[in-house]
């Protein structure tokens, strides 16, 4: 396939360095400032901002994706950046990317240029499954709605772009808010009545690392994120965990000086840990916080875990983070036990994401 960028625009592969201060590190910092400020064009705040230092730990090489990233240039400045991320799965097809690019390039086909790029590379690698994540603001005029019969996105300037390299829309995601400072009287009362609820199991908490203890358990239930989360259409490889993935998964968030709490459910007679809840937040402890994955094994459902380990790592996290503004969720719109969940604690929408996929023949 041929690319043919518009004159005086480039991909350059993007040199990953071993740390924030290596002589080579101008490039992924500078990247870092252009996606930070990316996302605040879209978004209208910084909650998703991130430092070089604390995105670093993300690009550096694993033995469970290829991780492959471009910056976009114009006149030799950074503008935005394209990547790809190929799972090591046997046998997988997949293919998830993005492209990021600040507003002021827009509609000049440097975006096209770019996806031609990333349909290249997935080619080469024999993916035909690809799959990408956008947020759609608000905006009148004409909606796609999720074929899943939950949520719909309007008709922006993404969703235009997906439409015409031959994307579907496949599923909805919410991201919802929860006010930090306001007073946790209904949290503590949840928690309470789910505590009764689930009267089989006990609450465990850790920070990153995992203790030893805990791995075993934590990693057959991050496996299960793979498998057990609302997926519409979407196609996820079933993914092994065990305790070098669980170090990995870590050590991305502690190299950096990032806190991750997880809060699981332990079922008493048993011993297993059964339903779990994280959250994060970045070295800055006055930004927002992140609810990152949470899941409740299928097996044990019905017994009010979900709220559970959220309340209980929320009550927490309050005295962990206390200057954090809110804390920040994604869930699937047809998620409605979750999400049931997140209304209750006082999680509110903000905005909203499309999930594409599209199979090459």
């Amino acid at each position: 396939m041929n690319m043919h960028p518009p004159a005086g625009v480039e991909f350059r592969p993007l040199t990953i360095p071993s740390g924030i201060d290596a002589s080579d590190a101008s490039d992924f910092i500078e990247m870092t400032r252009v996606r930070n400020q990316v996302y605040r064009e879209i978004s209208g705040h910084d909650d998703e901002r991130i430092t070089a230092a604390e995105l670093l730990p993300h690009y550096q090489p694993d033995a469970y994706e290829t991780r492959l990233i471009w910056t976009v240039r114009e006149e030799g400045r950074i503008v935005g950046r394209c990547g790809i991320d190929l799972p090591h799965e046997e046998g997988s097809t997949l293919a998830f990317w993005q492209i990021e690019l600040l507003r002021e390039v827009w509609g000049r086909g440097i975006g096209s240029a770019a996806y031609q790029l990333i349909e290249q590379i997935a080619r080469e690698h024999d993916r035909s499954v690809l799959q990408s994540w956008a947020e759609h603001p608000q905006a009148p005029g004409p909606r796609l709605s999720a074929p899943t019969g939950f949520g719909d996105i309007p008709e922006d300037h993404a969703a235009r772009f997906y439409l015409r390299h031959g994307y579907t829309l496949q599923q909805v995601e919410r991201a919802s808010a929860l006010d930090l400072q306001a007073p946790f009287d209904t949290i503590e009362a949840l928690h309470r009545d789910a505590q009764q609820a689930a009267a089989d199991y006990r609450v465990v908490q850790w920070f990153a690392p995992t203790p030893s203890e805990w791995v075993d358990g934590y990693a057959w239930m991050k496996s299960r994120m793979s498998t057990d989360a609302p997926a519409a259409d979407l196609e996820f490889d079933e993914e092994t965990w065990d305790a070098d993935r669980i170090a990995l998964h870590d050590a991305r968030y502690t190299d950096s000086g990032r806190l991750l709490q997880v809060t699981a459910a332990q079922h008493v007679a048993t011993g297993e840990l059964c339903a779990f809840n994280e959250l994060v937040i970045g070295a800055d402890r006055t930004e927002a916080s992140h609810q990152e994955d949470t899941l409740v094994l299928r097996a044990h459902r019905g017994h009010r875990l979900g709220m559970l380990v959220k309340c209980a790592g929320l009550l927490s996290w309050r005295g962990i983070a206390p200057a954090s503004p809110r804390v920040i969720t994604y869930n699937a719109e047809e998620n409605r036990p979750m999400l049931d969940i997140n209304e209750a604690i006082g999680f509110r929408p903000i905005a909203y994401s499309g999930a594409w996929k599209k199979v090459l023949p």
